[in-house]
């Protein structure tokens, strides 16, 4: 039926291979996502389908349903093995490390220096005039943070975005430099602002999505009006192309037509015997449109921008990809873990208990089969958890891990003895305690008292 359907593609096998492709993984997801939106349609039995806690969620994170509905569960040892995600992915969450302290900011928005693991990219942004060229505010922080990126500004359509961290600027390390002395660096600097910055694990990773903006002229084909209409175009970092009667209306008046360009077919046109023509096929129907620029060089800026919204660069939230890195690694490889040893989960289906040598990270519990194994078997993301020292059964003292919503799962784990269980116990509470959902640690940090720079 249905249900079983269901529950069998809710898993996700871990990779066997560091270097195999991830497009096993995207496919099973899609996979998974058809089977939720088909088991939702049906109405055959309720499902919320996302977290009970109210998260702020920026365009460019993962909210979409495929996203945070992804459960890749830990099951009984006939069944694939994987990570139970599903509370991190309905949720954003801030990594704030070691400042448990609520008088501290998240990790992401501390004055602190430390170490962090960051994905790194370049961002070229033109100089723009007014006494703001650049459109974008940058923090009084170590390492610096981008807080705040004007709208249909240079650095909007390079792709720069708020809570983004500058490592360098035109060439120059900035990680401890005062956040003046970098936008100094940037003043003095070319007319083209070339900065590397990154995304730690505190949020989800700012894949570079292109935006484009400009004046085009558009080939009208309905039966009463033919021939060439200037229109203003607005690529948006979502790869959805807009387009107006004038400029000024992009904000004011909603778009002429919104259309999708992934997947699309764009190229030059030479069939009309214009100069500087391309076209878009969408992948939805079998509509042409016809563009003309004023310039080659306009039409290369327009189709380089369109073929990235064409083949967008899907990625995982950096956690993840931290998380799936590890699992390659023998148990005791894993840096600085917080708890370690053995384990015995319930596997509530059939009542029993199976034995895993665990590792504990930054609120992800490993399971190993020994302590020689490698790979990891899964599981679990943490965060949002509650613990607690429960009875079950004939056990006096199991470990209860309680998730924020009904809707997820709770699991009963079990160490060799009451001593061990209050251990563990201690290590996963410190763990869970490292991560801070997103909305609470936006309000935080806006309360605080900034001082910044606009550039």
């Amino acid at each position: 039926d249905l249900k079983s359907e269901m529950n069998k593609t809710r898993k996700l096998p871990l990779k066997k291979d560091a270097r195999a492709s991830d497009s096993s993984q995207e496919d099973a997801i899609d996979q998974w996502a058809r089977r939720r939106k088909q088991f939702k349609d049906s109405k055959k039995c309720s499902s919320t389908g996302g977290s009970s806690i109210n998260s702020t969620i920026t365009e460019g994170s993962i909210n979409s349903e495929d996203a945070r509905s992804v459960d890749l569960g830990l099951y009984s040892e006939n069944e694939d093995r994987g990570f139970y995600t599903e509370n991190f992915h309905s949720a954003s969450w801030v990594f704030r490390g070691d400042d448990v302290s609520p008088d501290n900011s998240p990790r992401c928005l501390s004055k602190r220096p430390r170490p962090v693991a960051i994905r790194e990219r370049t961002v070229k942004i033109a100089k723009g005039t007014g006494n703001y060229p650049w459109g974008f505010r940058i923090q009084f922080s170590k390492p610096i943070l981008v807080t705040e990126v004007d709208t249909n500004s240079a650095a909007e359509e390079a792709g720069l975005q708020v809570g983004d961290i500058l490592i360098a600027v035109n060439g120059t390390d900035v990680t401890s430099m005062p956040h003046s002395e970098a936008a100094n660096l940037a003043r003095k600097g070319p007319d083209i602002l070339t900065m590397v910055v990154g995304s730690d694990i505190s949020r989800y990773p700012n894949t570079p999505k292109p935006t484009c903006r400009g004046y085009l002229h558009k080939r009208t084909q309905s039966a009463i009006l033919k021939g060439w209409r200037k229109r203003w175009f607005v690529l948006k970092h979502n790869g959805y192309l807009h387009y107006y009667k004038h400029k000024k209306d992009e904000g004011k008046c909603r778009p002429l037509e919104v259309t999708k360009l992934e997947g699309a077919e764009i190229g030059v046109d030479t069939s009309l015997g214009k100069p500087f023509v391309f076209k878009c096929i969408p992948q939805a129907g079998n509509r042409i449109f016809y563009f003309c620029a004023t310039s080659n060089q306009e039409m290369k800026r327009w189709l380089e921008a369109m073929d990235k919204a064409v083949h967008p660069i899907h990625q995982n939230h950096v956690w993840v990809d931290v998380t799936l890195h590890n699992t390659t690694l023998p148990p005791l490889a894993i840096k600085n873990p917080e708890c370690l040893g053995l384990l015995h989960q319930l596997d509530r289906s059939k009542d029993v208990w199976i034995q895993h040598y665990c590792i504990l990270k930054d609120a992800c519990l490993y399971f190993y089969a020994t302590l020689r194994s490698t790979p990891a078997q899964g599981g679990l993301y943490l965060q949002g958890y509650i613990v607690s020292e429960q009875s079950l059964g004939s056990k006096r003292s199991v470990i209860e891990l309680k998730p924020p919503s009904e809707e997820f799962k709770t699991f009963y784990l079990c160490a060799e003895n009451v001593n061990e269980n209050k251990r563990w116990i201690t290590a996963l509470k410190a763990s869970i305690n490292k991560w801070l959902p997103l909305h609470q640690a936006i309000q935080d940090f806006m309360s605080r008292p900034l001082e910044e720079t606009r550039m």
